[in-house]
C-alpha cells in the first residue's frame, strides 16, 4: 500500500510538500477564527449523514462528543494548531480523528470547498450582527449628545463657507442618517449569506443521498417562516465571492462616513472654530509642543478609511477574471474580510466613546450663528412672499451683500433707505427676517431644520434606537 504523502490528499502524490510550499500555503495563522463555525457545520452535517443512514447515531454522537470537546480546547486556549495541516479544517479533523475514529467518515458528502463555504456564510451572519449591534451603540450616543445640546445652534456649511443657521441636533442627525444606512447594508449582508452551500461538494455535488435541506435548518438557514434555504448551484456556491466584496464594501462606506465626521469634529475641535471639545481619552499631546491637543482618534478614523477601501480594491482584483469554480487564489480572499471586520468593529467603538465624552461650547457656536449673512436666503424669501421672482430676490440680497461688504457693515446694518434704493420690495420691517428663532420656526417642512421637524426627528429616533 502507498504510504500517503500528505494526511489529507497525500494518496494520488508519492511526496510531500516542501518545507517553503507549506508555510507559502498555510491559512490557519489567520483562518483558526472559523473554528466555532466549522464545528458547527461539522455537527450539522454528521447529524444529516446518520439522518440518511450514511453513519450510525453512536457514530455521530460520538463525532458530536469530539468536536465539542475540541471546541472546549480551543476556547481554552489548549489546542495546538498545525500549520502543516493547512488550514482550520483539516486541523479539526486531524485532531477529531486521533480522538474519535468514527471522524473518518465525517468527511463523507463533503468537499473543503463547501465546507469553507458554509463556515464563512455562517461567519459573515454573526459579523454582520455584532457590527449592527456596536453601530447601535454608536447611534445611541450620537442621540445623546444630540438630546444634550437640542437648543444649540450652529451654522450649516456648503464649500466649508457658512451657510444657513441649523439646530446642532439636525447636524448629529445627518450622522445618524448614515450609520443607519450602514447597519442596513450589513443587515442586507447577513440576509444574503443566509443560504446554504453545504452539499454542493469540490463543485458538483455528490452521488450520495443526503437531504441539504436537513443541513440548512439545522445551521439555521432558514427564512422567516422557518423554510430551509439552499444554494441553487453547486458550481456557483463554491466559486461565490459576492458576500466578501459585499461586506467589504458596507465596512468601506461606513469607513468613509466615519471618515466625514471625523473631519467635522476635528474642524470643530480646532482653535479656529471651537465649537467642540473631545475628550482627553480620545486625544494625545505633542513630544514637543505642551499646549497641544491633538485628534488623533479622528485622524485615525479617517487613516482606517483608507484601509477598509483596501480591502475592498483587494477583494474585487483578487476575484476578477477567475475561471469557475474553486482557484487558491480564493484562500486570500479571508484575510481582507477579517481585517474589515476587526477594524469596523473597533472604529465603531472609538466613535461611541469619543462622542460620548464630546462637549459643545455654547457661547462660540452662538456667536458664529449670528453672523447675519447666515440669513441672506431668508432675505430673498421675504422678497419672494411680496411676488418678486426669486432670481430677481436673489439678485437683489445679492447687492445687498455687496454694499455691506463694500461699507464693513454687518448685512443688518445697512440703513433702510440704502437698502430701498436696492429693490423697492424692502419694506419698513425687512430687518425682522434677522431673528434665528423665527428662521427656525418657519422651517417647518419634514427633514428640515427647524424647531418642530427636529423635535420630530428626537421622537423618530429614539423609538428607532430603544
Amino acid at each position: 500500500m502507498a504510504k500517503p504523502s500528505h494526511a489529507t490528499w497525500g494518496g494520488r502524490f508519492t511526496t510531500g510538500p516542501a518545507e517553503l510550499m507549506l508555510q507559502f500555503s498555510e491559512s490557519v495563522s489567520f483562518d483558526r477564527r472559523l473554528a466555532p463555525f466549522d464545528i458547527a457545520g461539522s455537527k450539522a452535517h454528521s447529524a444529516m449523514l446518520a439522518h440518511v443512514g450514511l453513519i450510525s447515531a453512536k457514530e455521530r454522537d460520538a463525532i458530536h462528543a469530539g468536536l465539542d470537546a475540541i471546541l472546549a480546547d480551543i476556547a481554552a486556549d489548549k489546542f495546538a494548531w498545525d500549520t502543516k495541516l493547512e488550514d482550520v479544517h483539516m486541523n479539526i479533523e486531524q485532531a477529531l480523528t486521533q480522538r474519535v475514529p468514527a471522524a473518518a467518515k465525517l468527511h463523507t458528502a463533503r468537499s473543503r470547498n463547501d465546507q469553507v463555504a458554509t463556515d464563512m456564510r455562517l461567519w459573515f451572519k454573526h459579523a454582520c450582527a455584532v457590527l449592527g449591534e456596536k453601530l447601535l451603540g454608536a447611534e445611541r450616543a450620537l442621540l445623546a449628545v444630540a438630546g444634550a445640546n437640542r437648543d444649540v445652534l450652529i451654522p450649516g456649511y456648503t464649500h466649508l463657507q457658512r451657510a444657513q443657521p441649523v439646530l446642532l441636533a439636525h447636524h448629529l442627525f445627518a450622522w445618524l442618517e448614515m450609520l443607519d444606512r450602514d447597519q442596513a447594508r450589513f443587515a442586507e449582508v447577513a440576509e444574503h449569506a443566509n443560504w446554504c452551500p453545504l452539499g454542493a461538494g469540490a463543485l458538483a455535488g455528490t452521488t450520495l443521498r443526503i437531504d441539504r435541506e436537513f443541513t440548512a435548518k439545522a445551521l439555521g438557514f432558514v427564512d422567516a417562516r422557518g423554510r430551509p434555504q439552499v444554494t441553487q448551484n453547486s458550481m456557483d456556491a463554491v466559486a461565490d465571492r459576492d458576500l466578501f466584496i459585499e461586506f467589504a464594501g458596507a465596512c468601506a462606506l461606513f469607513g468613509v462616513h466615519l471618515s466625514r465626521i471625523a473631519e467635522d469634529l476635528i474642524l470643530w475641535s480646532s482653535a479656529e472654530f471651537k465649537f467642540a471639545e473631545l475628550p482627553d481619552a480620545f486625544c494625545t499631546g505633542s513630544s514637543l509642543m505642551p499646549q497641544k491637543k491633538n485628534p488623533d482618534a479622528c485622524e485615525l478614523l479617517r487613516g482606517k478609511s483608507a484601509r477598509l477601501q483596501g480591502n475592498l480594491h483587494t477583494l474585487l482584483t483578487l476575484t476578477k477574471g477567475l475561471p469557475l469554480t474553486y482557484n487558491r487564489d480564493l484562500q486570500e480572499d479571508k484575510p481582507p474580510v477579517f481585517d474589515s471586520f476587526d477594524q469596523t468593529a473597533m472604529c465603531a467603538d472609538v466613535l461611541a466613546g469619543m462622542v460620548a465624552g464630546m462637549t459643545f461650547n455654547r457661547d462660540r457656536c452662538a456667536a458664529a450663528v449670528r453672523d447675519p449673512a447666515l440669513l441672506a436666503t431668508d432675505l430673498a424669501d421675504y422678497l419672494v412672499l411680496k411676488g418678486v421672482p426669486f432670481r430677481e430676490a436673489h439678485h437683489a440680497v445679492g447687492a445687498l451683500v455687496r454694499l455691506a461688504e463694500k461699507n464693513s457693515m454687518a448685512l443688518d446694518q445697512l440703513p433702510t433707505e440704502e437698502v430701498q434704493k436696492v429693490h423697492p420690495g424692502f419694506g419698513l420691517h425687512w430687518l425682522e427676517v434677522f431673528d434665528l428663532k423665527r428662521s427656525l420656526a418657519n422651517r417647518k417642512g419634514t427633514g428640515m431644520p427647524g424647531t418642530v421637524p427636529v423635535t420630530r426627528q428626537f421622537r423618530r429616533w429614539k423609538k428607532r434606537l430603544a
